[in-house]
């Protein structure tokens, strides 16, 4: 009787999330043809078939979709399996696969990199940026070690650590009569002059929640793909965004935006790490969650224990002050 190989589980796990042969073989980075053939032994040697085979689509049979669940479990089970075996060595040595959002990665990755560099030089980090939903997707598959992003981030089978908190901030356009003094009263925010990212991005979905359910209309509404478009719309008075803090420093270069600070209690979000409660390398990711910290010990980035820029203070602290 033959048995199924982790090969064959492997390549029919990157079909059933493509669900295109090309797309799938890229992805496991082999031919087409070879992966075809490996899907063809797979459905022989189990007895089924796993997709439907359309001359312009390809689906998954029942049959298929509880296999490729139940595949996608052996295959997180056994990268565990290598990581337990990699463990046993130094802290943060070989392969560290880390997912980030768009709202971190910029803004982070080039402070975290050098520490991380001169504590742990024997790291080889791979860095996938995406949004939460996907990076989360990814890190139950296996195909992530950890990830970095806002917190909470739901889900049973996953293991969380706070790092720091980063507040909200109000960008607007600049203008000669602006008191920067003045608090901002999240709930005063007019809704058809908020910018935001669009749909999927958690931050717009934070800046929703914290101006108490707001849901933009009109031009405000357009949705857009990255910070500095929000910012570049903000100067040139096109409307109002909320910033995170840790953004500050990178994207108000321009005099014609100003940001003010929030009424007590300022919003904010905690950015913290995650990962799988199976995984055997929580003394890893506790290791870069420290280089993290250390990284970002400036005034502009408030530690979870809540220090930062004194409470009158208007303007956002670069971090590199």
């Amino acid at each position: 009787m033959s048995m199924i190989t982790l090969r064959q589980l492997r390549y029919f796990e990157a079909l059933s999330r493509h669900l295109h042969f090309g797309r799938a073989a890229n992805a496991v980075a082999v031919s087409q043809p070879a992966l075809s053939m490996q899907i063809r032994e797979l459905e022989a040697t189990l007895g089924v078939a796993l997709f439907e085979r359309r001359p312009n689509a390809l689906r998954l049979t029942a049959e298929g979709r509880e296999i490729a669940r139940r595949a996608r479990n052996i295959l997180s089970e056994t990268r565990d399996l290598v990581d337990y075996g990699r463990s046993t060595g130094e802290v943060l040595s070989g392969p560290l696969n880390l997912g980030i959002i768009p709202s971190i990665a910029p803004y982070l990755l080039p402070r975290i990199l050098p520490t991380l560099n001169r504590a742990h030089p024997r790291v080889e980090l791979q860095v996938r940026e995406t949004l939460t939903q996907a990076l989360v997707q990814e890190l139950m598959q296996g195909d992530l070690d950890v990830i970095l992003a806002a917190l909470p981030i739901d889900g049973a089978d996953l293991e969380t650590l706070p790092l720091f908190q980063d507040r909200f901030l109000l960008a607007v356009q600049s203008t000669p009569d602006l008191d920067e003094r003045r608090r901002v009263d999240a709930a005063a925010v007019d809704g058809t002059s908020l910018l935001l990212l669009e749909e999927g991005h958690c931050l717009r979905d934070q800046a929703l929640n914290y101006c108490e359910g707001l849901r933009p209309s009109g031009r405000a509404g357009f949705g857009a793909t990255s910070l500095s478009t929000v910012m570049q719309m903000v100067a040139a008075g096109y409307g109002v965004t909320l910033l995170p803090e840790l953004c500050a420093s990178v994207e108000v270069r321009d005099d014609r935006v100003s940001l003010l600070r929030f009424a007590d209690p300022q919003p904010q979000r905690t950015v913290g790490l995650a990962w799988r409660k199976s995984s055997p390398r929580g003394h890893d990711f506790a290791a870069l969650g420290a280089c993290i910290t250390a990284a970002t010990e400036a005034p502009a980035i408030a530690p979870a224990a809540g220090t930062g820029p004194r409470a009158d203070d208007n303007v956002a602290i670069p971090l590199d002050a």
